[in-house]
């Protein structure tokens, strides 16, 4: 599961008090890596790459990595290598003529010599550095096909004078309607037949998943495989067929170059845990059995020892309409060592927090087992995770290894802290209802944010259970199960940042006014500041922007008479105002129990009808008035990342000796040398 970065989000490298205790081994190890991000923090650094259309591409440092030993370094560079290898796939799981597109668009690109000061050429870049963004032709955040600001006729012409070839479907799907929806999840339709993404073949349809899949027995059925995550359902003469991603499979080629470097990873793994996982996850690649794949996820979840850890493989299943197929991820992490001790008190009190959540008895846990939450430093992503990136993960995804086993929590420091340096306060004024409002969020937003999304991860997604006998949630809720799980793991988090525990724990230093600034910001967020992401008539896909606006909207309309939140008009403008913190904090915790015995329960009708009633249409007038309020800003409202390049130095025999950090200068730099040393797959699959 994923946190994805907010609207406007400001979380900066706060230091949190906490009252959790030292671990002595590790005291020297944080002292020095304390210092090393001090060093690091003075020097001057350019965080803004360039900004396009609605995109600004960020830089990030990698704090702690001259702190590392130099085996761990070579851990690091094996794993974003590893993690590098496995671009392509991405990009054609995604849609089917993404890799066809993207190289007859980089050859233009790269060849054409005729006048690059017109404004189609103009239009022709920014198409293109989109394209690059969203790992494809579909929006990354809207699902809605790219529409170029260019002819036909124009890139005709330049296909012509670089002699690069695209014709046909490929061509014309750029400028028709066809495949106008990556995700398409409305009610009512064929998700599966409506959606653009290239994880089911072109007569498949919502029936024949589901048909497929209902056939499917797993041998224990206390803990069900993850069937469908590392495959594509094609129909052949008729028959249904899975074609598994795997070395001499689908991919096989990727996979072949990415099992090369995790090898590696392997032999300088810091700990018999950690090469034991990684063992299994190349053994995975090797032969796509979803028997290993959960016997990989078991070791790497109780692998939690070392500093440098990493996600990698076909994980969250965001983009599959039904939640079966896992898109490939990576995302290679440094422990930080200062602030992952000050947070662990969070996982050290889970059972606190599920025994005092106001969930029915019968679904909360009554032994929250192996939650392990750190903050880390990013060194490297790929796949979905790159260049739009979450803030935090929670994994594995499995709900019986969640109870059985637990999972790991991560939250992106340096990320966050890339955001915050990058950020800006001017639609926090214009959106905000008063001056107390603007005044808390300056002072506690950036703890609240960044704890709100520590307990939408380590408590969240591992709080609750399914009743006996009831199917994974997405077998259940079907194509509303991501929004669900994490509007729930949401609400979990806003139900405890308005709790005086968090000042118990030394969290906090005044519980009621980060909750306050908390509660501000996810009403302003999801009634009014994330529509700027929308095009007007637009209704809302993506499952994120779906939880905050239906947890937002739920609330308001409940605490309507009470007026718990208030619609002020000033001026012509809107804003929502809150005038009982006590009592939203009430109703959040009464939609947080309700949407856990949803899930709890696999009850379809109780979720449909919460997401579509809330948190799919749009007020028209509001996103209007919205839309005027924020052309103001010249800020895009979407933010991404360019990777920091590993570049190891070698003696004479070959072997490593150490690495230097370069930053690309520009976007374009760093997306042309990916597509010269990681294009690993033919344009069709």
């Amino acid at each position: 599961m994923k946190v994805k970065p907010i609207l406007g989000l400001a979380l900066a490298s706060t230091i949190l008090i906490s009252c959790g205790k030292n671990n002595e081994k590790n005291t020297e190890k944080v002292k020095d890596a304390v210092e090393t991000v001090k060093k690091e923090a003075a020097t001057s650094f350019d965080y803004t790459v360039e900004q396009f259309a609605d995109i600004k591409v960020l830089r990030y440092k990698i704090p702690g990595f001259d702190a590392l030993t130099l085996k761990e370094q070579k851990l690091v560079y094996y794993l974003t290598q590893a993690g590098l290898e496995g671009r392509d796939i991405m990009w054609d799981q995604n849609y089917r003529h993404n890799l066809t597109i993207r190289k007859a668009l980089e050859n233009v690109y790269v060849n054409y010599s005729g006048d690059k000061t017109t404004a189609d050429w103009k239009n022709f870049e920014i198409y293109l550095k989109r394209v690059w963004f969203s790992n494809g032709i579909h929006h990354h955040y809207s699902n809605a096909k790219i529409t170029p600001s260019f002819s036909q006729a124009y890139l005709e012409s330049l296909l012509k004078e670089t002699n690069t070839t695209l014709a046909g479907e490929a061509l014309e799907v750029l400028f028709n309607t066809a495949d106008a929806k990556k995700v398409n999840l409305a009610k009512g339709i064929d998700n599966v037949a409506a959606s653009a993404v290239n994880f089911y073949g072109p007569n498949v349809t919502n029936a024949d998943v589901i048909s497929f899949y209902e056939n499917k027995k797993s041998p224990d059925a206390s803990k069900p495989l993850s069937f469908g995550l590392n495959s594509q359902l094609v129909k052949e003469d008729g028959i249904l067929k899975e074609r598994v991603y795997k070395s001499g499979g689908l991919y096989g080629a990727a996979i072949d170059k990415i099992i090369e470097w995790l090898e590696k990873a392997q032999g300088v793994a810091e700990n018999k845990a950690q090469a034991d996982a990684l063992a299994l996850l190349i053994e995975y690649y090797k032969t796509g059995d979803l028997q290993t794949w959960d016997d990989y996820n078991v070791a790497w979840t109780a692998a939690t020892e070392g500093n440098i850890d990493y996600i990698n493989s076909f994980i969250e299943v965001y983009n599959d309409p039904l939640g079966y197929r896992g898109s490939y991820e990576t995302i290679v992490q440094i422990k930080d060592f200062d602030m992952s001790q000050k947070m662990s008190v969070l996982s050290e009190n889970a059972q606190w927090f599920e025994d005092n959540s106001p969930l029915m008895d019968a679904h909360k846990k009554k032994d929250v087992v192996g939650v392990t939450y750190k903050v880390v430093n990013v060194a490297g992503e790929a796949g979905d995770a790159s260049p739009s990136t979450p803030i935090g993960v929670n994994l594995p995804n499995a709900n019986w290894i969640r109870a059985a086993v637990g999972s790991k929590s991560v939250s992106l420091g340096n990320i966050i802290s890339s955001y915050a340096n990058a950020g800006g306060s001017g639609r926090l004024k214009e959106f905000a209802h008063d001056e107390e409002e603007i005044a808390l969020e300056e002072k506690y937003g950036q703890l609240a944010d960044k704890l709100h999304t520590a307990l939408h991860e380590v408590i969240g997604h591992a709080s609750g259970q399914l009743n006996p006998g009831v199917g994974e949630t997405r077998e259940t809720l079907k194509n509303y199960a991501s929004t669900l799980e994490e509007g729930r793991a949401d609400l979990v988090g806003l139900y405890y940042l308005y709790d005086s525990k968090l000042q118990d724990l030394g969290l906090v230093e005044d519980w009621e006014k980060v909750g306050k600034a908390a509660y501000d910001g996810y009403i302003r967020n999801g009634l009014m500041t994330q529509l700027i992401r929308l095009d007007l008539g637009d209704d809302i896909e993506e499952a994120h922007m779906r939880n905050r606006q239906w947890v937002s909207a739920w609330a308001y309309e409940k605490g309507k008479e009470a007026n718990v939140i208030e619609k002020v008009v000033r001026d012509g403008k809107t804003y929502f105002n809150i005038n009982d913190y006590k009592k939203l904090h009430e109703l959040f915790g009464e939609l947080l129990r309700e949407t856990q015995r949803i899930k709890s329960e696999g009850d379809f009708e109780a979720v449909q009808a919460l997401v579509e009633g809330y948190g799919v249409k749009v007020d028209q007038d509001v996103h209007k008035e919205v839309l005027a309020r924020n052309a103001q800003f010249k800020d895009a409202p979407y933010s991404g990342f360019v990777n920091p390049v590993l570049v190891p130095s070698t003696n004479d025999a070959g072997d490593i000796t150490g690495f230097t950090i370069t930053q690309p200068k520009t976007f374009a730099e760093q997306m042309l040398n990916y597509a010269k040393k990681y294009s690993n797959l033919p344009a069709v699959n």
